[in-house]
């Protein structure tokens, strides 16, 4: 889909003529033209199906919080203070939206002075992929809070310091998570396919090719995989520290359940990411290994609000 339009795109096209139209409009664009020159109509219907259900089910998305927002609100079901969390998640379902469209609509432009295959900006791809883990987090954390009965945990020094580093935890996750976004759009999983060296090196030669250096974290496939890996590495050790902290302190039976449970999720994820890696990134694989890290987010996220203070 080479067009973004909020109403009219709903309706799919239905006669050969209108499939038609719509390959010719994406035969103007880059991706045909360099990368999928001997496509088929069919081709064509399967990755136009893709784009599609994905902006379809966003909209559902979008309405599965505006209209209950509307109807809590009217009803004057919502606090003071939650109304105005309703309004920022509402108001970053839209935002989320317009971030996606002007991510596609960088894999339709034309790059003169590429020598790339056309692929979205990565760093759109990692906006649009950070604000919906944002929207995601904002929406679990807020659904866990109502839901779960609160702990009322004794304030030690054990307990600030475990509280600490699930935060810590949490943050990496999150952080571990984005960059896989750097990876997916640069296609680093292809470059060094061995672990746990980089071919025949622990830190490869090609590190730091590109000028300047900063460019390197962000832009050269090589660091981009060498930093995924040293933040998924860095990650699991953090919640394996987590683990064993929260061991030493006396908590609830569902707080410790929830550790428990973010360390087997984080060793199944590196389980996950080697295996994608050695085999060269299968879609089906990739696709889980990314499901893995909403997963373990959402479960260091459990584990923070199991451990978060009682307001006096």
């Amino acid at each position: 889909m080479v067009d973004w339009n909020l109403i009219k795109e709903m309706k799919p096209p239905t006669h050969q003529e209108e499939w038609e139209a719509e390959f010719q409009k994406y035969q103007q664009f880059p991706e045909f033209k360099i990368l999928n020159h001997d496509m088929t109509l069919a081709e064509f219907k399967f990755i136009w199906y893709m784009e599609y259900s994905h902006r379809m089910w966003g909209r559902l998305v979008g309405l599965t919080y505006i209209l209950p927002a509307a109807y809590f609100w009217r009803k004057g079901w919502l606090s003071r203070g939650m109304k105005g969390r309703v309004l920022a998640l509402c108001g970053l379902v839209c935002f989320q939206g317009l971030l996606g469209w002007y991510m596609v609509k960088s894999g339709l432009e034309e790059k003169p002075d590429s020598h790339d295959i056309p692929r979205v900006s990565q760093y759109r791809l990692a906006a649009h992929l950070g604000s919906a883990l944002v929207l995601y987090c904002a929406s679990l954390w807020t659904s866990l809070s109502l839901l779960l009965p609160q702990h009322k945990l004794p304030e030690t020094r054990q307990l600030l310091w475990l509280r600490r580093c699930a935060h810590g935890t949490a943050g990496l996750v999150f952080l571990t998570a984005l960059s896989g976004a750097f990876v997916a759009g640069l296609d680093a999983g292809l470059v060094y396919n061995s672990f746990p060296k980089m071919g025949e090196s622990w830190i490869p030669e090609d590190l730091f090719t590109f000028s300047p250096i900063l460019r390197n974290v962000f832009e050269n496939p090589t660091m981009v995989q060498f930093d995924h890996r040293i933040l998924g590495i860095t990650s699991v050790t953090a919640v394996t520290v987590l683990y064993f902290l929260s061991r030493r302190i006396p908590l609830p039976r569902r707080t410790k359940m929830a550790a428990v449970t973010l360390l087997a999720l984080a060793y199944t994820q590196v389980g996950l990411g080697i295996s994608t890696l050695l085999m060269y990134v299968p879609t089906p694989l990739a696709a889980t290994h990314q499901s893995g890290s909403l997963a373990l987010l959402s479960v260091a996220l459990w584990l923070m609000n199991e451990l978060r203070r009682v307001p006096k």
